[in-house]
This record gives C-alpha cells, structure tokens and sequence, in this order.
C-alpha cells in the first residue's frame, strides 16, 4: 500500500513545519474529538431514545409519532453542508462548536415545547436538534486533518468509539432524567432532552476551549507552503485531480450504499418483531446488539484499513452486508438467535463501509478544501438513511421483510464493482 509523504515545509513559512510538532498537535486534537464525542454521543441517544414517544404523547395519536426521525435526518442534512461550509472558511473549532451548540438549542426547544404543548415548537426544535446529530458524525474528521495517511482510518474509529460510551450512557439515564425533570415540573418524556442539552452544549464548548491552534487551519497552511515550494506539470496536476474526483465519487459511494442498507433493514426489523409477537424488551435487545456491533468495532476495523487498504474494508463491508440480507430473510420468524446474527452482521457491515469510505473522502478531498467537501458527502449520506427508511416501509407494505433483506443484501454487492473500477488506471 503507497503513502503520500508526509506534508514538511520550511520551518520559517510554517511553526508547524516540523513534523514531530504536528505529530503532537494531530494527537491533542484527537484527544479533543474523543472527550467531544462522548458527551456529543450522550447527547445524541439521549434524544433520539423518547423522541418518538414524546411527539406521540404531545399528538395523542401513533400515525406521526415516526416524524422526529424524520426531522432529525433533515435538520441533520442542513447542519452537515452548513457545519463543512463554516469549518472549511473558519476551521473545525468555530463549525464544530457552533453545530453543537445549535443541537443544544434545538434539545432546550424540545423542553420548552413539551412544557407549553406546542407541536410546532416541537417540531421546529427537532430539526435544530438535528444539528447535534450532523456534528456529532463530522467531528470524526477533525482528528484526521493532521495525521499520517497510515493513520488515518485509526483515527476515524478512535472517533467513533468514543461516541459509543456516550452512546450507551444516554438511554440508561432515561429514568433518571424524567424523575428528575417531573420535580421540576418538566414532562417526564422532556427529561432526557435536558441531559441532550447538556451533553451537546459541553461538546461545543470542548471544541470552542481547546481546539487551539485549530487543525484544519494548520493543516491548510502547510498544504498551502508545499504547494508554493513545489512546482508541478500541468500533466501530473490534471492526472492527480482525476484520481481525487475518482476517490471522492468511490468513498461516497461506499457511505451511501451501506447507509441505505443499514438503515433500511435495522428500520423496519423491530416492526417485523412485534408482527410476531415479540416484546419491547426482545426488540431492545437485537437493537442494542446491533448498534454495538456499529460502533464496538471500529478500532479493529479502523487498523485494518490502515494496514490492509481501504479497497479490502470496502468490499468486505458489502460481502458481510450481503449476509446480514441473505441471514436476516431466511432467520425463522420465532427465532431471536438468527436475528441476532443477521443485525450484528448488518451492524459489522455497516462499520466496514463508513470507516473505509470516511478513510477514502479523506485520502482524496484537496486538504484546502476538504472541509467543505466532507460536509457536502454527509448531506448525502443523510438523505441516503432517510430514503432507505421511508422505502423500506414501502417494500415491506407491499412484499415482505423477507424480501427487503434480500433487496437490501443484492444492493450492497453493488460495492464490489464500484471498488474495483476505482483501482482501474
């Protein structure tokens, strides 16, 4: 596997010239991300966890109770082109922070609306909560933006890891949240929304305090001194420009495919459960083990890239995508265990394909540009999620869970031909 160098330019141009000093800088601000991430992680299942409760309660009817999903996903399309627009004129510190104290307006919205009743207050505020969903997945970037391309996949599952314990903690403080928001007169459902609020607002201002000197930032300058100290011919600058466009159209191909397939089967998986008859707490339980396989192993994955190649993770995640479809159509419908295998393969697969198509945007984005390329793939991965969502209910209606499996598996194959046409000269 071939590396680009390592950016070096005079250290007169540049204090952080040295590579050493940006080895230093690439771990602080990694650091940074994980702390983000945990609360930005808490914040995010926090809300996500009621939302649909709280607007069926506030409605008194089941037939809109799935539109906060609906509206996160569009609050989060808008946040992520406007957080990659932000960071890439002002840096990862001001776009980051900013997302995530939008988030935490829109979660202190949802409190309010709760408190008066007021629906669209409510839905107006789940759209700006969405803000915190978009950060939450962009900050995985920002620890990128000065690494070694060896590391940057590991750097990508650090990330997301560590959005993992947040994630977990969020759902388990339910209860306590809404003990604690109904004495003070809060709806019990608006209590996790406090902890969302909470959570969001410390994730910015983890950003907005301590992301100094802002990566993105240095990582510019340096690109900007090299490309001044080199001169390159107009032939080689046009076959490199070629093979970014390659680059970005592959890695987002990749996030796109296994988003639409994840989305599409995990959706309509917990319907397909309780048409047979099993409990919330059956339904809880393949969930949780399917997030977990989302998120847990991201930093054996996040090695592998580094050390295997994107191409290799890409392929695998549509080969064990394909699986989870084929697993998932033929499991018994009285059968948690098949299901459980079918959701954590779907979970695992999913990992493989937004770490090896995250590590590739990266790779192949113009590092003075890259921000704003970055924001503009997100938007397209959340609208893919919310197109499988809204499809699936569709193919399911009018076929069976079955035979969205199946479609959801042949889709991933797609990966396999798409991978391999980018490593064609």
């Amino acid at each position: 596997m071939t590396h680009e160098p390592q950016l070096q330019t005079d250290s007169r141009l540049n204090p952080y010239a040295s590579v050493d000093l940006q080895q230093k800088l690439y771990k602080r601000s990694l650091l940074i991300v994980v702390l983000s991430q945990i609360f930005g992680g808490a914040g995010l299942a926090a809300g996500v966890t009621v939302g649909a409760l709280l607007a069926q309660d506030m409605l008194g009817s089941e037939s809109l109770a799935g539109l906060p999903s609906a509206l996160f996903t569009l609050g989060s399309a808008a946040a992520a082109m406007l957080v990659g627009r932000i960071s890439q004129q002002y840096g990862r510190r001001l776009g980051l922070s900013a997302g995530f104290f939008a988030g935490g307006i829109g979660a202190l919205g949802v409190i309010l609306a709760a408190v008066n009743n007021s629906i669209w207050l409510l839905f107006i505020s789940f759209v700006v909560y969405g803000a915190g969903t978009a950060t939450n997945l962009q900050a995985r970037y920002a620890g990128t933006d000065l690494a070694r391309p060896d590391q940057r996949a590991k750097s990508i599952s650090i990330a997301m890891v560590s959005t993992t314990l947040g994630a977990v903690a969020g759902p388990n403080l339910v209860d306590v949240t809404g003990n604690f928001a109904s004495s003070v007169g809060v709806p019990a459902l608006a209590g996790p929304f406090m902890l969302g609020a909470a959570a969001f607002i410390l994730a910015g201002l983890v950003f907005f305090i301590f992301l100094r000197p802002d990566p993105f930032i240095v990582a510019k300058a340096i690109h900007s001194d090299q490309a001044a100290m080199q001169s390159k011919p107009a032939d080689a600058v046009k076959k490199a420009q070629k093979g970014s466009n390659k680059g970005l159209i592959v890695g987002a191909s990749v996030m796109i495919l296994t988003q639409i397939v994840m989305v599409a089967i995990m959706t309509m998986t917990p319907i397909h459960m309780k048409h047979h008859g099993r409990s919330l707490s059956d339904v809880g339980l393949v969930i949780g083990i399917h997030i977990g396989f989302m998120y847990l192993p991201s930093l054996i994955t996040g090695i592998l890239a580094d050390k295997i190649g994107r191409t290799a993770i890409s392929i695998a995640s549509g080969v064990v995508l394909l699986s989870a479809g084929l697993v998932a159509a033929a499991a018994p419908a009285d059968s948690m265990l098949v299901l459980i295998i079918a959701l954590s393969l779907l979970g695992l697969g999913w990992n493989f394909g937004l770490i090896s198509g995250t590590a590739i945007i990266v790779d192949s984005a113009d590092p003075v540009t890259r921000a704003k390329t970055q924001g503009t793939v997100d938007v397209l991965v959340a609208l893919s999620g919310a197109s499988g969502g809204v499809l699936s209910g569709m193919i399911v209606s009018h076929s069976s869970y079955a035979a969205l499996s199946l479609a959801g598996g042949a889709l991933a194959l797609l990966l396999v031909p798409v991978v391999i046409w980018s490593r064609k000269k």
